[in-house]
């Protein structure tokens, strides 16, 4: 599982012109499902995600979790953070999970960060045509894999 975390001012998404989600200052989640994940996998990497320092405290330093500023998270799926270009110029997703797994497990994530006291969690339409505007704070991006935590 990869999760590609982006500080925000805001964020939205949209699909078909409708606005399925929208938060303010908080994480923006791109969400990645590979084969093998499991419910373990999302909750060692929802644990880890909520415990960030990625505010800025009085002092400018990283020093503050979503937790602590009372937060939202906007959790998008994209099979493509699996997408692997090693091979010709149209990279390969066959490391990326099959939606019978990912959809539920990202339903999961979703859940699993409201459980963990984020006090805005959103989220896009798994398998949608989506489009995603946000104000990236910083610019602040990190991506968590579970294969290295």
């Amino acid at each position: 599982m990869r999760l590609l975390i982006q500080r925000v001012a805001h964020a939205s998404v949209t699909v078909e012109g409708s606005a399925v989600g929208r938060i303010d200052r908080g994480y923006l989640i791109l969400l990645g499902v590979t084969q093998g994940d499991d419910h373990a996998t999302a909750d060692r990497l929802c644990d880890k995600l909520v415990k960030l320092r990625l505010f800025p405290n009085d002092d400018g330093k990283f020093d503050r979790s979503v937790l602590d500023i009372a937060g939202g998270v906007l959790v998008v799926s994209q099979f493509t953070l699996y997408g692997n270009p090693k091979k010709g110029n149209r990279p390969s997703f066959t490391d990326a999970a099959p939606p019978d797994l990912a959809e539920p497990l990202c339903a999961y994530v979703v859940e699993a960060l409201k459980q963990r006291g984020v006090v805005d969690v959103q989220a896009g339409v798994f398998g949608a045509d989506m489009q995603v505007e946000l104000l990236n704070d910083g610019p602040v991006t990190l991506m968590l894999d579970s294969d290295t935590l």
